[in-house]
């Protein structure tokens, strides 16, 4: 799957489980907390997907080296110790 489709497929499912959850909760539908808790587990599953694609897909960011990071820093001014 892409990720736009994941992405969809992860929103229709939000969608239905929070449908569920409001008829579970305040009209405690017991065949609604059903279907909230089977939806939880495909939420996750898709979830899952999604993570992975995201991180496969995304463009990754370039880590700045050790050498870099040490000329960007300001140094620090020495301090003449008294005696």
């Amino acid at each position: 799957m892409a990720l736009k489709q994941t992405a969809t497929h992860m929103m229709e499912l939000l969608e239905r489980v929070y449908e569920d959850l409001v008829k579970a909760v305040e009209k405690e539908n017991k065949a609604a907390a059903q279907r909230v808790r089977t939806g939880s587990i495909r939420l996750e599953k898709v979830a899952k997907l999604f993570r992975k694609e995201s991180v496969k897909e995304m463009p990754k960011k370039k880590k700045a080296s050790k050498s870099s990071k040490a000329a960007h820093k300001p140094k620090k001014a020495a301090k003449a110790k008294k005696k």
